[in-house]
């Protein structure tokens, strides 16, 4: 074997071949490809929410079903759900068995902003985000991890002084005279 060079040496210090792991999970890898998440800790927020979600839910189905509490809980979750954008209705406790992380991933900023074509690829759009290109209301948004709410997917839109937002407009033909300065 030759003998390392200085800069060979140098990074072999960072690595230890002894406690290397290597990565199992090639579901949460996939999802991370898929979504584009770049902290493996955002996905593992995502997990142990959807699966908190889940135990609320079975420890709900749990209490005696005339019991007005199991009904009050039960419309007070489905109403958030629906409201975050985890379940498409408000009609039983069994969509949220369903949560998983993919739901909370697929509220990100970025991957809304593909489904509403404001960008072509996830790279592209998280690219945007980090770059500070969009604001979701009136708040600029850097975060691509940032969970868009079904009430505010209509307030996602490029920022004011954006040059991405001058080249959208110009090319609808809707840029004003007065945006040039």
């Amino acid at each position: 074997m030759r003998k390392l060079k200085y800069h060979e040496k140098k990074l072999l210090k960072k690595v230890d071949f002894l406690s290397w792991e290597v990565d199992n999970n090639l579901h949460e890898v996939k999802i991370m490809r898929k979504y584009h998440i770049q902290k493996r800790d955002d996905y593992t927020k995502y997990n142990k929410l959807s699966r908190e979600i889940r135990e609320l839910s079975r420890n709900i189905k749990e209490l005696d079903s005339k019991d007005p509490y199991r009904a009050e809980s039960t419309a007070l979750l489905l109403e958030k759900l629906y409201n975050i954008g985890l379940i498409p209705t408000k009609r039983s406790l069994e969509l949220c068995d369903k949560v998983s992380a993919s739901s909370f991933c697929r509220r990100r900023l970025p991957v809304l902003m593909v489904k509403s074509q404001m960008a072509e690829t996830l790279r592209l759009a998280t690219q945007f985000v980090e770059q500070g290109h969009v604001r979701v209301g009136t708040e600029m948004i850097t975060d691509p991890a940032f969970l868009v709410t079904r009430n505010m997917e209509d307030f996602v839109t490029w920022v004011n002084g954006s040059a991405i937002r001058k080249h959208v407009l110009q090319y609808n033909d809707m840029r004003d005279d007065f945006d040039l300065m």
